[in-house]
């Protein structure tokens, strides 16, 4: 139950956070005179008043108790040491309780919460935590969290699928780590984000430039930033059509990068070589499906949602090139009944493959849907993944042109 004069303190806190005045609050369902009572603790809350208020804030009435820690700088102290849910539940209602703090601490919770939903697959809540975060970079006038936020965003919003914004802060991010020659992790990651949304918008020309100067600029190293810079310039080459290129940029990292250094990112690199074998020609689903097996292996230590349904993807696809289209099906089926956590790119290929498989039944809906997907894509100047639907759809015309055509000489 909330009591009196605590309620009213943090009420009084969570409406100066958010800069609204004692009328903006009470607005037309509640008195000035009431508020100011319900603040100053001379009347007590009723259900229906903090309801009211609650929803007015844009918050839960559970936000209304004071934090046990009282302090932003606490909360965030527990949230980087053991990143429970709990933490960052509470990192969460500090942050919007304490809004007079310093840009820089406020920046700091919102990169821990921008990165606790990102592990979790809820790229709309990142987007959102990150869009805060770039406002706060401004306000900090900080060169390094202006670029470590427009870094972050730019990935957020490539995986969301919105390209043309995400090229626009993958832009700002490298000018500004140029410009003001900040050190190397800050110029390579702004480089990672500007070269992987310049390859979705089909710009593959600056997309090689940069990725030449990445690989120079990470050079010597073995670390996470080197292994994700060797994975980035792989799927420049790959898309490219330089298999052999990039299966030597990712083999390099299987071999030089060690899991004790990032197992998650060791786990995506093994699901990014299995899909290099199944993309490049001829395919090599034995390869691809020993390293879909190391992944799996390594999932048990620390998986997470969104890792979980890329390998359920990749098995997928897997069934699908190896002629079991039965089992594609079933793991499509088990993607199907989950909440999707993966990126705009993973959907879409999903759709793709769920398409082709009513393409091999004789359901003309495949061949719709597969055209509406490749619109859509360049509508949403997402240009190599249009490419990629167009190419698939061009393969399935042909393989049903040859079944017709196999199946017109039986009658024959």
């Amino acid at each position: 139950m909330l009591r009196q004069p605590a309620f009213g303190h943090r009420l009084r806190k969570l409406r100066m956070a958010q800069g609204l005045s004692q009328t903006a609050l009470a607005g037309e369902g509640m008195s000035t005179g009431y508020l100011s009572r319900l603040e100053s603790g001379a009347r007590q809350p009723t259900d229906r008043a903090v309801g009211y208020l609650a929803a007015r804030l844009g918050l839960e009435v559970s936000d209304f108790d004071e934090p046990a820690t009282g302090s932003l700088a606490h909360a965030l102290t527990l949230a980087a040491s053991t990143g429970s849910p709990d933490a960052i539940e509470a990192l969460r209602r500090a942050l919007a309780a304490e809004g007079h703090e310093s840009p820089v601490l406020r920046w700091q919770a919102l990169w821990l919460l921008a990165q606790a939903a990102r592990i979790q697959g809820d790229l709309t809540v990142e987007r959102d935590r990150l869009t805060q975060l770039v406002a706060l970079g401004e306000e900090a006038g900080v060169s390094e969290l202006r670029v470590r936020g427009l870094t972050r965003l730019a990935r957020c919003l490539r995986s969301i699928g919105e390209i043309t914004p995400a090229l626009d802060a993958a832009v700002d991010a490298h000018r500004i780590a140029l410009g003001e020659e900040l050190g190397v992790e800050d110029r390579a990651t702004a480089l990672l984000a500007l070269i992987s949304v310049q390859a979705e918008a089909g710009r593959m020309g600056e997309a090689r430039m940069h990725a030449d100067e990445l690989t120079a600029l990470v050079g010597g190293r073995t670390d996470a930033l080197w292994a994700e810079a060797m994975w980035t310039v792989a799927a420049v080459r790959m898309r490219q059509g330089d298999y052999p290129g990039a299966q030597a940029c990712l083999d390099e990292a299987l071999d030089r990068f060690s899991s004790q250094e990032d197992l998650i990112l060791w786990i995506r690199l093994r699901l990014a070589t299995a899909r290099l074998h199944l993309q490049k020609l001829p395919v090599d689903p034995e390869q691809a499906q020993l390293r879909a097996d190391e992944a799996e292996a390594a999932l048990a230590f620390v998986g997470t949602p969104t890792l979980r349904q890329d390998l359920t993807a990749l098995k997928a696809d897997l069934a699908f090139a190896t002629g079991r289209y039965d089992e594609a099906r079933a793991q499509l089926g088990a993607l199907a009944a989950d909440q999707p956590r993966m990126t705009h790119r993973g959907r879409v290929r999903l759709e793709m493959l769920r398409y082709q498989l009513l393409i091999l039944g004789g359901d003309p809906a495949g061949m719709q849907g597969l055209r509406a997907l490749a619109q859509q894509a360049q509508e949403d100047a997402n240009i190599d993944l249009a490419a990629e639907i167009w190419r698939v759809l061009a393969d399935a015309l042909t393989q049903a042109g040859h079944q017709a055509g196999q199946a017109s000489a039986v009658g024959g």
